[in-house]
């Protein structure tokens, strides 16, 4: 049974003040409406928080094996390495325009390259088509670039970059991955300590979570496959650097400790940042909150630092 949580005193007054605004786009029953009904309600959403892309950002729309993807370049560019961003979601929404002030922003920031993944999304294409995509592009892009490739998304785009370094791995590619940042991701953690105390979190609660997996397949979700659950795997070694970051106040927040000592176990080598009093999609307050602002610069940090 999920505990009580007083979310008004673990959640300062900015955290509040963003909570509250996307509730004004996004109803608490979105997560069962429509596929078409989510979609509109969470582009909409994403354009009131949208920000300009930073100056002397080139943004380039492009195909590869007919997956949408975008590619961000710095004024200044840094060619160590190379980001592959998968955005979140819930493998149901999102597209290149949801997380596009994300993307420049870390370009901007860190210098590198990006190239953001438009994925397939459930549940017209069932799994794995969000996890193939994202594995083409993040080989094409390292082979036509000769450079590293890090692999960073958010909440579902989390999920789907680790799943890509777990296959990479285990097929001997020559792909070198420098590293992976992995924000509010979901692992596949079960019911963990997190996922019933913040069961009924603002921003996501642990039944949003079953109606997000659940349509993802269309029997019951795989097992012992980490292209659909990276914490499903048995082996954790010889995994790219980590960095995963997440959310306090989330159900999918010990998913990210649990996956960085099973690396960590494993003789690698894995950083978890709970970051306190922050929400699933802290992303979007990173102007308007002062810790998730704080966190945004431990990611684009922690991608510099990877990179080198």
């Amino acid at each position: 049974m999920a505990e009580s949580v007083n979310y008004e005193s673990l959640i300062d007054q900015d955290v509040w003040a963003f909570i509250r605004r996307v509730e004004n786009f996004y109803p608490a029953d979105t997560a069962q409406r429509s596929t078409a009904e989510q979609r509109e309600i969470y582009t909409n959403m994403c354009k009131a928080f949208s920000y300009a892309r930073p100056a002397g950002i080139v943004a380039e729309d492009g195909l590869i094996d007919s997956i949408p993807v975008r590619r961000y370049t710095a004024a200044n560019p840094d060619n160590h390495a190379h980001i592959i961003f998968a955005h979140g979601g819930g493998f149901v929404v999102g597209d290149l325009d949801s997380h596009d002030d994300v993307c420049a922003e870390l370009c901007n920031t860190t210098g590198l390259g990006v190239t953001a993944v438009d994925y397939r999304l459930a549940p017209e294409h069932k799994h794995p088509a969000a996890f193939d995509d994202c594995l083409a592009v993040t080989i094409y892009e390292a082979q036509r670039l000769g450079s590293p490739v890090l692999l960073c998304g958010d909440s579902a785009g989390g999920t789907l970059c680790a799943s890509v370094a777990h296959h990479l791995r285990d097929s001997q590619s020559n792909v070198a991955v420098a590293g992976q940042v992995l924000i509010y991701p979901a692992l596949g953690g079960g019911e963990t300590e997190s996922y019933l105390t913040h069961a009924n979190a603002p921003m996501l609660t642990s039944k949003e979570m079953e109606i997000y997996s659940g349509v993802r397949t269309d029997g019951p979700p795989p097992t012992n496959d980490p292209s659909f659950a990276p914490l499903a795997d048995t082996n954790f070694s010889d995994l790219p650097k980590t960095v995963v970051l997440s959310a306090e106040c989330d159900p999918l927040c010990d998913d990210g400790r649990l996956y960085c000592d099973a690396i960590n176990n494993a003789g690698g080598q894995a950083q978890w940042r709970c970051e306190k009093g922050l929400v699933h999609s802290y992303l979007r307050a990173r102007h308007t909150s002062v810790k998730a602002k704080a966190s945004f610069k431990a990611m684009t940090d922690a991608l510099s630092n990877l990179a080198r």
